[in-house]
């Protein structure tokens, strides 16, 4: 049974080595024949010559042979080696055949001998880049998700982990956090991926923006509902840096390649304050606040604004309050301003004013 251009058509496609491959094929095959012969003491192995497969079978010599199965006589057996002697175990080519059903075995336990290798190749190349993102090509939309194939090994973007508003296009570009790498594929995949976290969203801020990766700015906090918004906290470690500026830039040039990253989710981009007040009126923008009352335990923060302002503050379907609470880790109350509400704060300025 030659072998040769099955060895080179594989090694070609998986890229394994040959002698690898040799040993992957051997064992399938010796599968199959102790599928047949369970109780032969049988081995299988290739011949580098001829590129063809030797199975072979062990028999011990005697004087008189009882069990043609696993006994040679003394006489034939010195046909093979001179030396050999009486109570000698000699391996002897084996005559028996296989059908259909045992070659069907063969080529199982090779299948999945192969995924196994290349599981592990996949496994020790993306293992270190796990948490990192990675660059990729959509390659097929499925109901579940995305497969996206970067350097020619095929990942999962799960829908779950894909922003709503994410298309899926054959051929065009995508990046994704590599959220997880497994040692063996589950349900067909190994490496997945992930676009909603918030991991994923401050590696995007390190990749684009230089003073982030350097830690001249750091962001202290992220929130996000993806699709819709996310909210972000950044302080500056140099007083010579605006770290909202920095993250935004010149007209807007260093967040719009996110934004379009994140297929139009808008972000918030506010200073890290030491005023919890101040704090909380920031993470509820676009609103104008124009009070914030804190609790004693400050869990609970009442916030005064104009009605025309309430729907800004709440948000589609309540999502900015919910992240501005998310955010500053405080229970958001609106409360309308009156015209009492607004005399009392004029009345305020004007004291201070004297």
């Amino acid at each position: 049974m030659r072998l040769t251009d099955v060895i080179e058509e594989l090694i070609e496609e998986k890229g394994i080595e040959r002698s690898i491959l040799n040993s992957v094929i051997c064992e399938g095959m010796l599968a199959a024949y102790k599928k047949k012969y369970p109780d032969l003491a049988l081995q299988v192995e290739t011949d580098k010559k001829t590129g063809e497969i030797k199975v072979t079978i062990e028999k011990e010599i005697v004087s008189s042979v009882q069990d043609e199965t696993s006994q040679i006589s003394l006489k034939k057996a010195r046909y093979i080696n001179k030396n050999l002697k009486k109570g000698d175990k000699v391996w002897i080519p084996f005559e028996g055949k296989i059908g259909r059903i045992e070659i069907l075995r063969a080529r199982q336990v090779i299948a999945n001998k192969i995924r196994q290798i290349e599981s592990l190749a996949i496994y020790n190349e993306f293992k270190d880049k796990e948490g990192e993102i990675v660059l990729g090509v959509i390659h097929k939309c499925e109901r579940g998700g995305m497969i996206v194939k970067i350097d020619d090994v095929l990942a999962f973007l799960p829908r779950s982990l894909s922003i709503p508003e994410d298309k899926c296009i054959v051929g065009f570009s995508i990046r994704a956090l590599l959220k997880e790498v497994l040692p063996e594929p589950r349900n067909d995949n190994q490496l997945i991926l992930d676009r909603v976290s918030t991991h994923f969203l401050q590696d995007l801020f390190e990749l684009e923006i230089p003073e982030i990766f350097e830690k001249l700015v750091e962001i202290k906090k992220i929130v996000r509902a993806p699709g819709y918004k996310a909210k972000i906290i950044v302080i500056s470690n140099d007083r010579n840096i605006d770290p909202v500026g920095t993250c935004i830039g010149v007209g807007g040039s260093r967040i719009k390649p996110i934004l379009k990253e994140l297929s139009g989710e808008k972000i918030d981009v506010m200073p890290m304050s030491d005023s919890f007040e101040t704090l909380i009126a920031d993470a509820l923008r676009p609103a104008k606040i124009n009070r914030v009352e804190l609790s004693e335990d400050k869990k609970t923060a009442k916030v005064w604004l104009d009605e025309d302002q309430r729907s800004l503050a709440i948000g589609r379907m309540g999502q900015n309050i919910a992240l501005a609470s998310r955010l500053s880790d405080v229970d958001i109350q609106l409360q309308a301003t009156t015209n009492a509400d607004k005399n009392k704060q004029s009345r305020d300025v004007d004291i201070l004013d004297i």
